[in-house]
């Protein structure tokens, strides 16, 4: 009797993203051919911008790392069974907390790089920290908490950028950081900086933590079945908060690693939607970090195409919006579908 290489529940979550992932794609096909556009062309002149030569992979790669990063950083939280919605707003916090240490102190260059990335990190956790205390203490939902604070974040930010930080005559930004601080670049042609390989050994790592370490299976286990792991020992108040507290850290290293790398300065808005996209490039790779990885890929090349959409098509690069939505809602209703399937009366996220 032969084994199956894949259980037969992982085959169907699998198959189950896939036809989300179809359905949705098939949806914004539709959309473009309303507004009298051919989806072929639509679809190739997102390739030709994402791909199309060493300059426009570089730049695809670039939008790719923070995704990546908060993606990771929601794969944590996914199989913790905590929903860490506020990536976003812990990213805004860490990009501010490094750019404050970038331009305002003056270390030796290795030195001031370790410990702008090291304040992006304790803000990021800082941020959630909150949030993770009163999910484990009350019971609330994290989902909702998050959330609000992803406003609370982008706000005070903005405020800090404003009226505390703001350079002298410029726009609303910090003043740049000093040239110690900015991280290595990859290419002379292109901002794509060693962000990307720390994305890359993080999601590496993540995978090898969850599938080796004792305190990786301990995670998985209060995530997939908490009354289980209860009962057999695990304190699961503890794990859930050291989860969040985790998946906060690595989002505030995401916003470090955009203002270090790319921005050189925060800006009063910096990194729209990377958060969000983070989250559901991690959805739908089933909260894999190593799937995880084609996901962001996925959406950073969405991003980076969509420059050359507007120059060669009559689509606006609105168009990617909506099919970044449409993909939102098919996940969510997939997952929602299994979440209802399951009849243990668990609080499983069943990645």
């Amino acid at each position: 009797m032969k084994t199956a290489l894949l259980p037969d529940g992982l085959i169907r979550t699998l198959a189950g993203q896939a036809l989300a992932f179809v359905v949705a794609l098939s949806l914004g096909a539709v959309i473009i051919l309303m507004i009298d556009e051919s989806p072929i062309a639509v679809f190739m002149t997102l390739m030709r911008g994402a791909f199309g030569d060493a300059e426009k992979i570089a730049g695809t790669l670039l939008q790719t790392t923070p995704i990546l990063i908060c993606g990771i950083a929601a794969c944590i939280g996914l199989r913790g069974g905590m929903f860490n919605v506020g990536i976003e707003g812990q990213l805004f916090l860490g990009g501010f907390a490094a750019a404050w240490v970038g331009f305002a102190f003056a270390l030796p260059p290795f030195v001031h790089i370790i410990v702008a990335v090291a304040c992006a990190i304790l803000a990021g956790a800082a941020w959630v920290a909150i949030p993770a205390y009163f999910r484990v203490r009350y019971g609330t939902n994290e989902v909702v908490s998050t959330i609000l604070a992803n406003y609370i974040a982008v706000l005070l930010t903005s405020y800090f950028t404003i009226f505390l930080f703001k350079r002298p005559g410029g726009w609303s930004e910090t003043p740049p950081i000093l040239p110690t601080a900015y991280l290595p670049e990859l290419f002379s042609f292109s901002r794509l900086n060693i962000g990307l390989l720390i994305g890359l050994f993080l999601a590496i790592a993540t995978a090898a933590f969850f599938r080796w370490a004792s305190a990786g299976y301990a995670a998985t286990m209060v995530g997939s079945a908490p009354k289980f792991a209860e009962y057999g020992g695990i304190n699961v108040r503890k794990v859930g908060f050291s989860v969040l507290l985790a998946s906060g850290a690595v989002g505030g290293l995401a916003g470090g690693i955009e203002t270090l790398g790319v921005h050189h300065r925060f800006m009063e808005g910096f990194a729209p939607g990377f958060g969000f996209d983070g989250l559901i490039a991690a959805l739908l790779a089933n909260g894999s970090p190593i799937g995880t990885i084609f996901t962001a890929l996925f959406f950073g090349a969405l991003r980076a195409g969509s420059l050359l959409l507007e120059v060669d098509t009559t689509a606006s690069r609105e168009i990617i919006t909506v099919i970044q939505a449409l993909i939102i809602l098919a996940v969510s209703a997939d997952l929602m579908m299994r979440r209802r399937g399951d009849r243990t009366g668990e609080r499983r996220w069943k990645f």
